[in-house]
């Protein structure tokens, strides 16, 4: 879903670069995304940025919002991610709430425990990884784009590969979780892979 506010998605002319996470896995995975584009890539939390609150409902709300933020910040272009899984039993929840469900520690071996409990008994494990990217101007241009990856709960977690629910999330027609994966195979089917495809098609020239 390219920015609105023109007809064609805007392009990203290179230089210096600002990754809008202070989550050490989701950096290292977008900063891997975009290695090949030989780009200056720094992070907020290297830039030493503060954290806006997330106040959107969507996760291309709160991407957008991260993005600007960053922007606004160090007046640099941003590449924001939002992104969190949508459980189909818990009605989409925890949703654009799953950093919420680790608490202010980032506990998420707890987090996917509450995960476990919630869906305790339910017969459906059916569950789904989306990410919302944003690339953002200065002026406050913003051009988003939006992955998923369909897939089930597994309990126990299976593997250390990965952040987050990754141990958790077994992806359709997969035989290891998130967490089993390397870096690779994931990066080849992930949902901010889907979105980050999306985002050089329409922003960064071949």
């Amino acid at each position: 879903m390219a920015g609105a506010s023109q007809q064609f998605p805007r392009q990203f002319d290179g230089g210096q670069l600002i990754v809008a996470s202070h989550n050490e896995g989701k950096v290292a995975e977008i900063t891997a995304l975009l290695a090949p584009f030989g780009l200056d890539v720094v992070s907020a939390a290297s830039l030493g940025l503060a954290e806006p609150e997330e106040t959107g409902t969507s996760f291309v709300e709160n991407a957008e919002l991260k993005a600007r933020a960053a922007c606004l910040a160090a007046d640099l272009p941003a590449l924001a991610d939002d992104s969190g899984l949508a459980i189909a039993a818990l009605g989409g929840a925890p949703g654009i709430y799953s950093a919420r469900w680790a608490g202010p520690s980032k506990d998420f071996a707890a987090a996917m425990r509450r995960v476990e409990d919630a869906v305790a008994g339910q017969r459906n494990r059916d569950a789904r990884f989306i990410c919302a990217l944003s690339l953002s101007w200065p002026e406050g241009h913003c051009e988003t784009f939006e992955g998923r990856v369909d897939g089930t709960l597994v309990w126990p977690p299976r593997g250390n590969h990965g952040f987050g629910y990754d141990p958790i999330f077994l992806p359709t027609n997969a035989t290891e979780t998130f967490g089993e994966m390397d870096p690779d195979s994931k990066h080849a089917i992930s949902h901010r892979a889907s979105a980050f495809r999306q985002l050089i098609s329409a922003c960064f020239r071949s």
